[in-house]
């Protein structure tokens, strides 16, 4: 079973693609990225493209994604949420379930400490996944990708599938 996991943002969208079986492991990974100094509209249709380039690659069975349940400030809320619901109505043009999971769950999946902090989270991702600590590809070494892994990651171990 492929996982795709994502975590949602209008600059900077995290993407992690996992394959379960006995064992789970990473297949891709990385960040797809928008121009601050584009409209909107073109940031959001940009995060729809690379998506749907993602899904016809891989192929995903399940889309794990973030759930934004709280927010500090609503300047940055509204373009994640948007991005959000750009996703969600990407996966579901392609008829892929849709899991979501807000940080705590996935903090606790991954680390087994819903407090843990986000390097803690980070760097057990590395170590699960045997990820380089400094890849050359600068997408694979921002933070949103290896949360997306993450994401992924919580969906594989709480899903209740069986696999081949």
């Amino acid at each position: 079973m492929i996982i795709l996991g994502i975590d949602p943002g209008t600059a900077t969208t995290g993407f992690g693609v996992i394959k379960k079986t006995k064992e789970i492991k990473v297949i891709d990974y990385g960040c797809i990225t928008t121009n601050p100094g584009l409209e909107a509209g073109e940031r959001l249709k940009i995060i729809n493209n690379e998506l749907n380039k993602l899904i016809k690659k891989h192929q995903p069975k399940i889309m794990a994604v973030e759930s934004l349940y709280f927010f500090k400030n609503l300047k940055t809320a509204m373009p994640v949420s948007q991005a959000k619901g750009v996703i969600l109505l990407t996966a579901a043009k392609k008829k892929i379930p849709v899991y979501e999971f807000t940080p705590l769950q996935v903090k606790m999946a991954v680390v087994g400490y819903g407090r843990a902090e986000k390097k803690q989270v980070q760097k057990m991702i590395q170590v699960l996944f045997n990820l380089e600590e400094k890849p050359k590809d600068k997408n694979k070494r921002k933070d949103d990708a290896t949360d997306a892994l993450g994401i992924a990651l919580c969906y594989a171990l709480k899903s209740k599938i069986k696999t081949t």
